[in-house]
């Protein structure tokens, strides 16, 4: 099987840990937890206002977890440093706004070439495997080659949302988008990964498009676990993964 792999994104349980402050619960755990689970990898992003990923946190996860560290960040000098010193497996650029209640689209690449060439350039230089979180828009696509981003992850929240309105006419429209967005990144050399609001009713679909090689996945597992534990959460997100990739699969060589 194309298996594709799964990163867990930690955020929300430091946001959990925010609202009262001290130590507990502790990211670093959860990402051990999420290890231990079947994640293949941890992603993290530390915002500007730091409103929940700490900088101690990112270092920890640096040190301490074994699986590839994602770190996801805004497009600044302050993050690049940040990047540098702790040269994380893989950074994705994401655009950011301090009155934003989580990330509300893909960067625009496209039109800030200028300003993230240098960004891309020196993670890149420093070993770093740097990643656009993007629309699965075509000129998104033709920015990431021009920078020399090696990876882009499309934007599935727009999905998502139509999908939870019970919008099946909008769901197929930005479903088909997405096959077609990772159909020509991957055909022009990027490696296609995506996420931003997959749950367990709509990872199926996005989990079968075959060019896609990494789901990361956050908000919806802190949540659930809440309800089933976070163990029970992410097995089950990768299960319904694998399923529909080895069914994915099945149909093309059926």
């Amino acid at each position: 099987m194309n298996r594709l792999r799964l990163g867990v994104n930690i955020d929300h349980v430091a946001t959990i840990r925010n609202a009262r402050g001290g130590r507990h619960p502790d990211p670093v755990r959860a990402a051990r937890l999420a290890a231990a689970a079947g994640a293949d990898g941890i992603t993290a992003h530390l915002r500007e206002d730091r409103r929940h990923i700490s900088d101690e946190d990112i270092d920890r996860l640096a040190r301490e977890i074994d699986l590839p560290l994602n770190l996801e960040m805004a497009a600044t000098d302050e993050m690049v440093a940040i990047a540098l010193a702790h040269v994380p497996h893989a950074a994705c650029i994401v655009p950011e706004k301090r009155e934003e209640r989580t990330t509300e689209g893909g960067i625009d690449a496209a039109g800030q070439l200028a300003r993230l060439k240098p960004i891309v350039a020196r993670l890149s230089d420093a070993g770093i495997r740097v990643s656009l979180f993007v629309e699965p828009d075509p000129r998104q696509l033709e920015a990431a080659l021009a920078l020399g981003a090696p990876v882009v992850e499309l934007h599935t929240g727009a999905y998502c949302e139509a999908a939870t309105r019970n919008d099946a006419r909008e769901r197929d429209r930005l479903l088909g988008q997405a096959r077609e967005a990772a159909r020509q990144g991957a055909q022009a050399g990027l490696e296609i990964h995506a996420g931003h609001g997959l749950a367990f009713e709509t990872v199926g679909p996005i989990a079968a498009i075959p060019e896609i090689r990494e789901l990361n996945i956050g908000h919806f597992l802190i949540g659930e676990g809440i309800f089933s534990g976070l163990d029970a959460a992410i097995r089950r997100m990768r299960a319904l993964m694998d399923e529909a990739r080895a069914a994915a699969d099945g149909r093309r060589t059926a």
